[in-house]
């Protein structure tokens, strides 16, 4: 069974990002991001309303850390550390299965400048050899076409379409699963 630590927990820098601890002082951040309707267009909750709420996150995310059972990270500019401009992760570790689940996001003054790519290709490198995972996952709305772009773009494949599988404000979504394998592992990844 996969056995993961977080502590110390594990900065990493890319070209322009610096990949660090959420703090709580990164709560208004978290807000002005979770409350943003372009943010949370695809993530399949509705948008937050209140600082409690993003004081809440904050705690779920720290949990995870603590709990070994996912890792969030905070993504900023390595020119502004103090200032988170996304969040990304992998959580739904599995670790009987040596699976985790990737999610980002990233406020909209930052798109389309290829630094969500760069965070996803760290924290591929770091779920595969640190964590020693065999196989990383995503699940997306279907409509979301940026994040099936930088999917494909670091290699992930398109494994699944769940038709009408997720409920959402009185309607049925569909999700798409994507999946990237671990080339690098032997076949068995405890050894």
């Amino acid at each position: 069974m996969l056995e993961v630590k977080f502590d110390p927990f594990p900065e990493i820098k890319t070209e322009r990002l610096l990949l660090r601890r959420v703090k709580r002082e990164d709560t208004e951040e978290i807000y002005k991001m979770r409350s943003n309707k372009k943010v949370m267009k695809f993530i399949g909750k509705n948008p937050i309303t209140t600082m409690q709420e993003a004081i809440d996150f904050y705690q779920v995310i720290n949990d995870s850390l603590e709990n070994n059972t996912g890792i969030t990270w905070a993504m900023a500019l390595i020119d502004s550390p103090e200032k988170m401009i996304g969040t990304i992760g992998l959580w739904r570790v599995i670790k009987e299965h040596f699976r985790a689940e990737i999610g980002y996001m990233l406020m909209p003054d930052y798109w389309k400048k290829g630094l969500a790519k760069e965070a996803v290709f760290k924290v591929i490198e770091y779920g595969f050899d640190q964590m020693n995972l065999h196989s990383i996952e995503a699940h997306i709305h279907p409509q979301n076409t940026g994040s099936a772009r930088l999917l494909e773009s670091t290699q992930f494949v398109r494994e699944a379409y769940f038709k009408e599988s997720f409920f959402f404000n009185g309607a049925f979504e569909d999700t798409a699963i994507y999946s990237l394998l671990n080339k690098k592992q032997d076949s068995d990844p405890s050894i």
